[in-house]
């Protein structure tokens, strides 16, 4: 088994063009969090031409609603929501500067060819380990939106958040391949 690879944000370029489907990571640094909800006033900002809520430039995005802490903890149950609910959004916070998507689930062929186009990968979390990625999440604030709850746009400070490149900038899909290698 390989070493996880380690990142941190933001992410260039030459980050997203080294990741390859498969490859299990760590990240280490800020994302941001987003539902359906907050992607939608998000594009609209961008097609009113106004400025976003933060620098999305070299960003990760992470599909999450989180729930309440408990006392004592930053963050409650943190785990990926599906993605597909962003891909009508994705293709525009792609072309703004977004590097990488958390979530879980296969995306559109849209927001696979502006990943291919803008160079931005998409990463897949384990769905039903919310309380342990939450672990990995070190601070945490409400930055946008804090009537969504908690679909607001989050500012999360991450130590080795594991995740696993589903979906890389050359069209290559671990869901499609993984079936592949499996098949009889």
């Amino acid at each position: 088994m390989a070493k996880p690879i380690n990142i941190s944000t933001p992410l260039s370029d030459q980050d997203v063009e080294n990741l390859k489907i498969g490859d299990e990571i760590l990240i280490n640094g800020v994302i941001y969090t987003g539902r359906d909800a907050a992607h939608k006033r998000l594009v609209n900002l961008i097609n009113e031409g106004k400025e976003l809520p933060f620098d999305i430039s070299g960003q990760i995005i992470y599909f999450v609603g989180p729930t309440p802490p408990k006392p004592g903890q930053v963050i409650g149950s943190a785990g990926p929501t599906t993605s597909y609910r962003m891909d009508a959004y994705s293709p525009y916070l792609i072309a703004k500067g977004l590097k990488g998507m958390i979530g879980k689930g296969a995306r559109s062929q849209e927001v696979v060819e502006a990943m291919k186009k803008y160079k931005c990968v998409y990463f897949a979390a384990i769905g039903g380990a919310g309380a342990l990625l939450a672990k990995s999440i070190k601070k945490t604030e409400v930055i946008a939106y804090e009537d969504l709850g908690p679909e607001a746009v989050r500012r999360l400070e991450v130590e080795n958040f594991p995740a696993i490149v589903a979906q890389d900038i050359y069209g290559n899909n671990l869901y499609v391949e993984g079936m592949k290698k499996y098949a009889r």
